[in-house]
């Protein structure tokens, strides 16, 4: 008889799932409990560590809503999302490198004309955003959807304020290349900001003495026919975050040198109010295949 005991209780938990039908949900469980196992003989756990530890997850759960997931921001401060992008892209063969796609892609995307101001009428520093999505050779690709997201000038995306259920989306906008496989759109300059610390993630980070900012950036989804789905952020060059994101999310690659220009006109033609900043870059496609992922909350299709 088996004694459910230290030396044999991990043995036993795994045997239990021996006959999962499907091999890699059983691989995965296994490992999931020996892990895990591992860690409470490890660190000699004590009941009340556990019971705060429980605690915490249910908090973290209970924090999630429609327009919020915090157990994303948990992935994402303990660097899980990105060693599972890692891991799941480590081939890019000169593709655009991706990065995590972050707790805020929420709500619908309405297709939106190029050279749009999608920042409405958001306060900050005007900045035009022109971006060109590629093959690997740098033909354009047409038709490509890009769904572009950010936060304002106080750190906040559009889902934290609390005029979003009445007043809608700003800062986000899905946009259709063109057939050089062009997109463009006005904007403000999005600065640096704290990952939310009003919720039981954040107030993790701060009690164990890291800092919570975020290294200034615009989220950008790519979509295109044969080709993997591209999920990935552009920084603005210069932020003094890149080095220490509290995701740590930065990659070289991804680093744009955003200019601050006094020109008249910007470069679609039309007229600026005065000075703004551009930011430009051309994303890489690889060829594959993938579902992009649908916003926290969006509604879904109606089935045909």
């Amino acid at each position: 008889m088996t004694q459910f005991n230290e030396a044999e209780l991990t043995d036993a938990v795994v045997k239990s799932f021996e006959g999962t039908p499907d091999p890699r949900v059983k691989f995965l469980m296994q490992e999931l409990v020996a892990s895990l196992h591992d860690y409470v003989r490890k660190t000699n756990l004590t009941f009340d560590e556990w019971a705060a530890a429980i605690d915490f997850l249910t908090r973290t759960g209970q924090t999630c809503t429609a327009s919020r997931q915090e157990f994303i921001l948990l992935s994402d401060v303990l660097g899980v999302s990105m060693l599972v992008d890692a891991i799941n892209h480590r081939d890019r063969a000169g593709a655009t490198e991706t990065t995590v796609l972050g707790p805020f892609y929420v709500g619908e995307h309405k297709v939106t004309p190029h050279g749009t101001d999608i920042s409405a009428d958001l306060k900050g520093e005007k900045m035009f955003v022109q971006g060109r999505v590629t093959d690997l050779s740098g033909a354009p690709l047409a038709g490509a959807t890009v769904d572009v997201w950010h936060a304002d000038d106080e750190g906040f995306y559009d889902s934290q304020r609390p005029s979003y259920e009445s007043d809608g989306p700003s800062s986000r906008a899905r946009f259709i290349t063109d057939a050089d496989g062009r997109f463009f759109f006005r904007t403000i300059l999005p600065c640096s900001y704290p990952i939310p610390t009003d919720g039981p993630v954040g107030r993790m980070i701060l009690e164990t003495k890291r800092h919570p900012m975020r290294p200034a950036h615009v989220h950008f989804l790519v979509d295109a026919k044969d080709y993997e789905p591209l999920i990935t952020h552009v920084f603005v060059g210069g932020d003094e975050y890149l080095d220490s994101d509290v995701v740590f999310g930065v990659k070289d690659d991804l680093v744009a040198q955003v200019q601050r220009r006094t020109d008249a006109v910007m470069p679609d033609g039309k007229l600026a109010a005065g000075p703004w900043h551009l930011m430009s870059y051309d994303f890489r496609m690889k060829p594959g295949a993938g579902v992009a992922p649908r916003p926290l909350g969006a509604i879904a299709p109606e089935p045909a």
